[in-house]
């Protein structure tokens, strides 16, 4: 077994997608950390992969899944995989090559790219008001290539070219251990969204860097585990994000530009996704920052 690496999978009835997730990384200190599966996600991996290391505990969201993997981890890395996902080749290898070739690179992602083998664009930039007006009132789409335009999800990024990036998307992501001792494991008041931004954001702030790895590969089906449900966590992790990092004032903001953006689009869409807008609008409007992170 390799144990340099460690792979930890946080599980919330993720079924159909966990045997295959974990079947690419057998070889690997595998540890599943599951969230009251019901679904048969456990007596799978029990039965299926019983090399696999075990952990059942509350549901307290995808970062205190993953810390606890961490915490009992042997590797010099921690693999992070969501269980929609699973390993193209030797990606895995690939991330930990560059990360042994680059000191000071603290996480490592992978391309991403959906089952029909098109590209997920896993690139992010960290949350501004000038970047949330760009996406929230749909200004990128006048030049969704521009970083100035559509900076929060990247735009402009070369995905066939390995380099530093600001912060990635959290599917996939090779941490160095060295790194995350010192700098702390995820925020826990980040249940779901924004706990990956959190991090990479703490990390570059103590001088490490986080970087795009162009020539490994992971498959993420996107939204399994979720449905897509969680609208409201999203909002609620960019503000936490806005009043830990940007002050106080600077949340409200994003939260008063939030529900703009929302209402309008609550206008512009019918079905599900109007009502998902009427969600968020409803949410956002029933406190003021500290109210809604409480």
């Amino acid at each position: 077994m390799n144990t340099d690496v460690s792979v930890v999978v946080v599980t919330y009835d993720a079924m159909p997608w966990i045997e295959r997730c974990l079947d690419s990384v057998r070889g690997y200190d595998v540890i599943v950390v599951d969230h009251g599966s019901t679904d048969g996600t456990l007596p799978l991996v029990r039965e299926r992969f019983p090399e696999a290391r075990v952990i059942e505990q509350e549901n307290r969201g995808m970062g205190s899944g993953n810390n606890a993997g961490m915490r009992v981890a042997q590797g010099r890395f921690a693999f992070l995989l969501n269980s929609d996902a699973w390993v193209v080749g030797d990606a895995v290898e690939r991330l930990r090559a560059h990360l042994d070739s680059h000191p000071r690179v603290a996480v490592a992602g992978p391309r991403l790219t959906n089952p029909d083998g098109s590209l997920q664009r896993s690139v992010r930039g960290f949350p501004t008001l000038w970047r949330l007006a760009t996406e929230y009132f749909y200004l990128r789409k006048i030049a969704p290539r521009s970083s100035l335009l559509n900076g929060f999800y990247g735009g402009g990024f070369r995905y066939d070219r390995t380099g530093e990036v600001e912060t990635l998307y959290g599917a996939a992501l090779l941490v160095r251990r060295e790194a995350a001792d010192e700098v702390g494991l995820f925020d826990e008041d980040f249940f779901m969204f924004s706990e990956e931004t959190d991090w990479t954001y703490r990390f570059r702030q103590a001088g490490w860097a986080v970087a795009f790895v162009a020539d490994a590969e992971v498959v993420h089906v996107g939204g399994a585990s979720h449905g897509g449900s969680l609208y409201v966590e999203n909002l609620r992790g960019l503000l936490r994000f806005f009043a830990k990092h940007r002050g106080a004032r600077e949340a409200e903001r994003a939260r008063r530009l939030l529900l703009a953006s929302l209402r309008l689009r609550s206008l512009a869409y019918r079905g599900e996704r109007g009502r998902r807008y009427r969600d968020g609008a409803r949410f956002l409007a029933s406190g003021d920052v500290p109210a809604l992170l409480s």
